[in-house]
């Protein structure tokens, strides 16, 4: 993936968080300090964190060996012979491999914009982008927010492939109870190690989103603001800046999980409907908690991607708000300068009494009435056509996460379903067919 310039990343927010800074104490950096470092823990603990040449290795090793190299020969050990008649073997070993290359993308795409940016950086809370201390508590929270979303989801997934290796075990009993033990925990230990790879590649997708949302909810609160027009362009840009580079980052990442189980779900579903055979729990189980993990990893990373999209997309509609409000306020004194000018224009000239010269021609009877000149005119005019720009520049700038330039919102989620679910159907004609007598 191409590089983002460094200069850019030196970009400082307009927003002043120095009274937040004086307020705030002292150990507030400290406690979000311990909180990426635990975080920073749990990824480097999968593999996440290859920072050197050694932990690369040792990274990619482990997950060979535990992913790829131990399933295969569990499969190939402990097969049943009088199990063939159910196609076991070769079901395991196609979901093996839809496993290990969806884990394997995820491990490489994180892996690689951690040791590039940090962790900091990468989620985007670093202290000198001046918003680390104003938003520390929300950041606290959407880092636990990760984990709980993480266990939400694995642990139902973890009973369901716990049930079915279970049912395995007295289905194909081993020679000993502590050997059938042995075989079990085997069969899970590479089964959780790969999905948790994978399910946090997701949702660490979903925390980077989520992260940024604070700061696009917050937007509205700045509009109460009493600053320049401009800082609020200039902190728009600053927002779609990141949200650009958000989308950079994670493309590749998007893409390819999304090709990747879109592939492994045709493959589940061709092994399903050709099969003459029976499938039953025993053959056909690992599919159903495959396909369940893949569907809720690729579901987590679009909804964060439409989150943020619709919050990016709403600003325009919150600007447009908050100029009608501030125009049509009768608070504002330069609108108050407006009004006493008008009121000033209509005591000197009554309705029906202004000097017109009729035996002159119209566009020199012009000349007779009066125009506003007060300085509080224009200088309302000015700040509402900055208000009006602002808007405009709002409204033709949605922003959003895109892939490739295309915007990950509802239109582009139910086309990615439409599209499933033809080829889907597509399959379906050609697979199950009815005959009539």
């Amino acid at each position: 993936m191409a590089a983002v310039p460094e200069s850019q990343e030196t970009i400082i927010p307009l927003i002043d968080t120095s009274e937040t800074q004086t307020k705030t104490e002292p150990d507030d950096d400290t406690i979000v300090d311990l909180t990426l470092s635990r975080f920073e823990t749990f990824l480097r603990l999968f593999g996440f964190c290859q920072y050197s040449f050694w932990s690369f290795s040792l990274s990619w090793l482990i997950f060979l060996l535990v992913v790829v190299a131990l399933p295969v020969l569990l499969i190939v050990v402990f097969h049943c012979p009088s199990c063939d008649k159910y196609q076991i073997k070769s079901f395991e070993l196609e979901i093996l491999v839809c496993q290990s290359l969806v884990a394997a993308v995820s491990l490489l795409c994180i892996s690689h914009n951690l040791r590039k940016y940090g962790v900091r950086r990468f989620l985007f809370v670093d202290r000198y982008h001046g918003h680390m201390t104003q938003f520390h508590d929300e950041y606290i929270q959407k880092i636990h927010d990760f984990f709980r979303l993480l266990l939400v989801w694995l642990l139902p997934c973890y009973l369901l492939k716990t049930a079915r290796e279970i049912t395995r075990v007295f289905y194909v009993p081993q020679d000993s109870w502590w050997k059938s033990v042995v075989v079990l925990f085997a069969y899970l230990v590479p089964w959780m190690y790969s999905n948790v790879i994978f399910l946090s590649g997701s949702c660490l997708f979903n925390l980077v989103c989520n992260l940024q949302v604070i700061h696009f909810d917050n937007y509205g609160k700045l509009l109460e603001m009493d600053i320049d027009v401009s800082a609020y362009i200039e902190e728009h840009i600053r927002l779609t800046h990141y949200l650009s580079k958000i989308s950079h980052r994670f493309r590749i990442y998007l893409l390819l999980q999304l090709l990747l189980v879109t592939a492994s779900q045709f493959v589940v579903l061709l092994d399903t409907t050709e099969n003459s055979r029976i499938i039953n729990l025993i053959n056909g189980g690992d599919f159903v908690v495959s396909s369940i993990v893949e569907l809720v990893g690729v579901i987590i990373c679009l909804q964060a991607a439409a989150k943020i999209s619709h919050r990016a997309q709403g600003l325009a509609s919150v600007a447009s708000r908050w100029h009608a409000l501030v125009t049509c306020s009768s608070g504002d004194p330069s609108q108050s300068g407006i009004d006493n000018e008008t009121e000033n224009l209509e005591t000197s000239y009554p309705a029906g009494s202004l000097p017109i010269n009729y035996s002159e021609t119209d566009i020199e009877s012009l000349d007779y009435v009066p125009m506003p000149t007060n300085t509080q005119l224009a200088s309302y005019m000015s700040l509402y056509h900055k208000r009006e720009a602002f808007v405009i520049y709002m409204q033709s700038n949605f922003g959003g996460a895109t892939i490739y330039g295309w915007r990950i919102d509802r239109a582009l989620i139910n086309t990615i379903f439409f599209v499933e679910l033809s080829l889907v159907l597509f399959v379906l004609g050609k697979t199950i067919t009815f005959t009539t007598a």
